[in-house]
């Protein structure tokens, strides 16, 4: 008989999750296809206790889960991580490239940037237009160094949890 509840020895971690969701999620990572029959079967919960804690994981933004593709396969041929040193407040900065649709990562950094953001485009024109007519133009912007990605040698989303 599967249960609902889990022992005291599952109860959450220093990380806020318990043992069960951190296995949960880490078979996620393996496949995002895996069914929650399988998961329950797994960790010794039922298939609806399993499909609870997921959504519960989604809801709360600890994972998602995603297609990841491969840019170049869906006809992006550019991508590059822009670095951009700001002057004055950070955050606004990093707010605006968050909202630009060819952003797809942007992160707060230390060190001589301030901040890293992966651009994905179409071609060199739209890295160029994006480059120059839109991040350029962000109030706060100082400066920014751009590094065209040649060739993607790792990418993987299966660290685990801790």
């Amino acid at each position: 008989m599967q249960s609902e509840e889990p022992p005291e020895e599952h109860r959450a971690s220093v990380s806020g999750l318990d043992a069960i969701s951190r296995r949960i999620i880490e078979r996620l990572q393996q496949d995002g296809r895996v069914s929650y029959a399988a998961i329950a079967r797994e960790v010794g919960l039922s298939e609806a206790a399993v499909r609870g804690r997921v959504q519960r994981l989604l809801d709360s933004e600890v994972m998602q889960i995603v297609a990841v593709t491969d840019p170049l396969q869906v006809g992006f041929r550019r991508q590059a991580m822009v670095a951009v040193k700001v002057m004055g407040e950070l955050e606004p900065v990093a707010n605006a490239l968050a909202s630009m649709p060819e952003v797809s990562y942007v992160v707060a950094t230390a060190g001589s940037v301030d901040v890293l953001a992966e651009v994905i485009c179409e071609d060199d024109d739209q890295l160029l237009e994006v480059l120059s007519r839109r991040i350029r133009m962000i109030p706060g912007v100082a400066a920014t160094e751009t590094f065209v990605y040649l060739k993607l040698h790792k990418q993987h989303y299966d660290w685990g949890t801790r």
